[in-house]
């Protein structure tokens, strides 16, 4: 009669090494993975194209909301512009590629004054919450530069509200 420790297709020890090498056979699957996750800051660098492209077109379409939309598109631009530069210091791109952040579709001015500054005032607390939410995830970097960019998008809610 066979012992009881020979009748077990799996003994203890082969169990140990199998939880043993776990860690590492996920090590690997991780790194040879073929879809690396997409960089967060890309999102927050698209909106802000997005909305400086929207507070142009405001300028141009309500002359009394020019000039605080221009404030808005410069202030967006610089956004858009930093969080590039951070995208691209950490994931270097031939100078030939395009931008790994595009450039947002064509924007038109709501036709009221009211309906534009809500307009921009939305897009500002969408940004500012999206912003805030991701800096607790990010590096200290990181995290200062998408805290900045939160926190300039409150102030300019004030400066519109």
């Amino acid at each position: 009669m066979e012992s009881p420790s020979r009748a077990r297709l799996v003994g203890r020890r082969s169990v140990l090494r199998l939880f043993a090498a776990a860690p590492a056979v996920a090590a690997l699957t991780a790194a040879c993975s073929s879809t690396p996750e997409p960089d967060p800051l890309v999102a927050l660098a698209t909106a802000a194209k997005s909305d400086a492209q929207l507070a142009r077109a405001i300028a141009q379409a309500h002359p009394r909301l020019a000039a605080a939309a221009r404030e808005v598109a410069a202030a967006r631009t610089a956004h858009a512009e930093a969080l590039q530069r951070e995208i691209d210091r950490v994931n270097p791109r031939d100078p030939q590629d395009p931008p790994s952040v595009p450039e947002p579709g064509p924007q038109t001015a709501p036709h009221s004054a009211n309906a534009a500054a809500n307009a921009l005032l939305e897009a500002l607390r969408v940004a500012q919450e999206n912003a805030a939410q991701l800096v607790p995830g990010l590096s200290d970097y990181r995290a200062g530069l998408v805290g900045s960019v939160s926190a300039s998008c409150a102030c300019l809610r004030e400066v519109l509200g």
